[in-house]
């Protein structure tokens, strides 16, 4: 066990440092995130040292079962790809710019405009896409507007992994924790909408009191129009995410597995796009270059990490953390403990530990899994480490001559994080109240 506990440790730990000290190296021409690496190692590690057991292991990355992580990673990634794709033709860019074109009267529209734009969109799609996204378009804008950018990030962040909680598409990490727990679409939404709205209400009103003075000066510049680049491929493009988005709601009732509903949508989207483009006898370029966006880093990060949440689970650490944690005030303790663990070890890797821990907790059911889905998602806005989308960022920011480290992520996270986190929770035992 002590072995074990030191593995995974050391790596957590490195994990943490190559984030906030060495986020990248190069090799040759190539450049690699430090991140999945590290994770790698310490698995080979794990591995090498006989402390996990491998025919266990394979056994699991094969089975038919919902916590299977091949099936959540094709669901994440396909699910990306069908966001992603619509970026890349500029549907993102155009109704932000639609959007924040009708806030005429000043910096407060604007500010609420852009914070329910974001949270909209994030509902539909994920959160790391939508930061992905709007980041550089809200740079770009701010500049030529002549304000100051920092609301306006900051709203966005916060909505983008405060609204993911909504449906079981919004984060990888509900993805993760509904699927490992046997929780569908329908029963997902009926539990999260009052945490969401609550954390949402919450965190907007503290943003407020804390920008207010800001957003009270004027706007001198004007902003750059974003065009739509095919919008025979928008449409395709459109349709498709709708379609998926359906019956993903509906796939307990229709006994398809949303891993594969995601799977042929991305499949299907990528054959519509090939065909237009020999059409045209053009070169698919929005798909090429859709799938060099897709986040193919997570397959080695997430594989790794179930390795070493594997090899504390045969060492029975999992049970032990589980035997801690009980079932008392459940949504208190796992909400709280979720969102401090997914800053120390991010919140994918969290997620993968604390649906080890559920699991082996008698009797912490429905309750559990949902606070620490509040924790993996409120947990991104306390510090960068939160989640991977922090880390991309405070990348992208530093790309726009923007510098925004470690204590200026949790200047604001501090205050506006632990509020919401409460406000969610208390969401939860209200949905607790009305349907358990």
């Amino acid at each position: 066990m002590i072995a074990v506990i030191c593995i995974a440790a050391a790596t957590c730990a490195l994990m943490i440092a190559g984030v906030l000290f060495f986020p990248q190296i190069k090799i040759g021409k190539l450049t690699l995130s430090t991140y999945w690496l590290i994770t790698l190692l310490g698995a080979i590690a794990l591995i090498a040292s006989c402390q996990v057991d491998v025919v266990g292991l394979g056994k699991s990355l094969i089975a038919d079962t919902a916590v299977n992580p091949l099936k959540i990673l094709v669901l994440f990634i396909s699910m990306t790809v069908l966001s992603v794709f619509l970026d890349e033709l500029g549907f993102f860019g155009f109704l932000a710019s639609a959007v924040l074109k009708r806030a005429k009267s000043g910096q407060k529209r604007l500010f609420f405009s852009l914070y329910a734009a974001v949270s909209l969109l994030t509902i539909v799609t994920s959160n790391d896409i939508i930061v992905l996204s709007f980041t550089p378009f809200i740079c770009y804008f701010a500049k030529n507007a002549k304000i100051d950018p920092v609301p306006y990030l900051a709203a966005e962040f916060v909505a983008a992994n405060t609204w993911s909680m909504l449906l079981i598409i919004g984060n990888p990490t509900n993805i993760y924790l509904a699927t490992a727990c046997g929780v569908d679409f329908v029963t997902y939404v009926k539990y999260s909408i009052f945490p969401t709205l609550f954390a949402g209400t919450a965190s907007l009103g503290v943003l407020w009191i804390m920008f207010r003075k800001k957003l009270s000066a004027p706007i001198t510049g004007e902003a750059d129009d974003a065009k739509i680049g095919d919008r025979l491929q928008l449409w395709v493009g459109i349709a498709h995410l709708a379609v998926c988005t359906v019956l993903l709601a509906i796939s307990s009732y229709i006994g398809l597995e949303m891993w594969l509903i995601a799977l042929c949508s991305a499949a299907s989207l990528a054959l519509f796009a090939l065909v237009i483009a020999a059409a045209r006898q053009q070169k698919p370029r929005a798909l090429g270059r859709c799938l060099m966006r897709a986040p193919w880093q997570l397959i080695p990060f997430v594989l790794s990490m179930f390795v070493l949440i594997a090899g504390l689970e045969q060492k029975d650490v999992t049970a032990a953390i589980g035997g801690f944690l009980g079932t008392d005030f459940a949504a208190l303790k796992y909400g709280v403990s979720s969102f401090f663990a997914a800053n120390l070890i991010n919140n994918i890797p969290m997620s993968v530990l604390f649906s080890s821990i559920i699991s082996s907790v008698e009797g912490a059911g429905i309750e559990a899994v949902f606070a620490t889905v509040i924790g993996s998602n409120l947990g991104a806005y306390f510090t960068p480490i939160g989640a991977l989308a922090g880390i991309m960022w405070t990348k992208i920011l530093n790309t726009h001559g923007l510098k925004f480290g470690y204590t200026g992520f949790l200047k604001i996270g501090v205050f506006v994080a632990i509020p919401a986190l409460f406000a969610a929770i208390g969401g939860l035992y209200l949905s607790l109240f009305l349907f358990a």
